[in-house]
């Protein structure tokens, strides 16, 4: 399998850490992540252990020794505001180095540009790598009457694809989609377009909130750079064995 950017031995992998409990991410951060041989290539915090914790929070949940493996850090905190303040925001976590950060491509090409200079510009004042910024394009807990609710008439696949160009005219480096706009936006975007897809429940798992779901090996077969995974990882009674399960299912022979 040919290996994802920013992931550990190419394990497209991705464990979502959905609590807010400080102990218990840190916990299940060195179950997946610590080791020689992590059993997943990143890490992804979101926006509500962010706002219970902040910056301290994602140094102690996710220390330098277990970063050190390689591991990568998805931040996923889908910034969505005006252009000025959405920098300021960037400007804010690009000291935690984060491998990924997401903001929303419905804020606008903007919006967007001003994320993506920010972005650029803390990072060399800091001297760190410069995050990859993805655009959240539709949530993969819409369907067409959710769309069609909020005023947008259109497919989901479709708004994907709108929002994912007007995301790689806009500097961005990748975007967050449903497993089933991978295959249309590889042929829109190109090879070298960062796609993030959450929606990955492994063969036999529930799809619960997530209505666009798909198996890993689908996922990578139609050429996913990282599959996000929350409940089948961080609810299982051994997470590691879990991650690695899923890993395998993906594709990933070495672990």
């Amino acid at each position: 399998m040919k290996a994802p950017p920013n992931s550990v031995g190419g394990n497209p992998v991705y464990s979502s850490i959905d609590t807010t409990d400080l102990a218990q991410a840190a916990k299940l951060i060195q179950s997946v992540a610590g080791g020689p041989r992590p059993a997943v290539g990143g890490i992804k915090l979101g926006l509500e252990f962010f706002l219970a914790h902040g910056a301290p929070g994602v140094r102690y949940a996710f220390p330098v020794p277990v970063r050190a493996t390689g591991v990568g850090f998805f931040l996923d905190l889908k910034l969505h505001d005006i252009p000025n303040t959405v920098a300021g925001g960037i400007r804010a976590v690009v000291e935690l180095a984060p491998t990924y950060i997401t903001i929303h491509a419905s804020g606008g090409r903007e919006m967007m540009k001003a994320a993506v200079e920010e972005a650029g510009a803390q990072a060399a004042r800091l001297n760190v790598p410069r995050p990859k910024l993805l655009g959240v394009t539709v949530l993969t807990s819409l369907d067409r009457s959710d769309l069609e609710a909020t005023g947008v008439d259109a497919d989901p696949s479709d708004q994907v694809l709108r929002l994912a160009a007007l995301a790689q005219e806009s500097g961005l480096d990748g975007a967050i989609c449903s497993p089933h706009e991978i295959a249309a936006l590889r042929k829109k975007c190109g090879p070298t377009f960062v796609l993030m897809v959450p929606g990955i429940r492994p063969v036999g798992s529930a799809a619960n909130d997530q209505k666009r779901a798909m198996t890993p090996r689908q996922a990578v077969d139609l050429g996913a750079s990282h599959l996000v995974v929350g409940r089948p990882i961080y609810q299982a009674a051994d997470p590691r064995a879990a991650a690695e399960a899923i890993a395998r299912e993906a594709g990933v022979n070495d672990l």
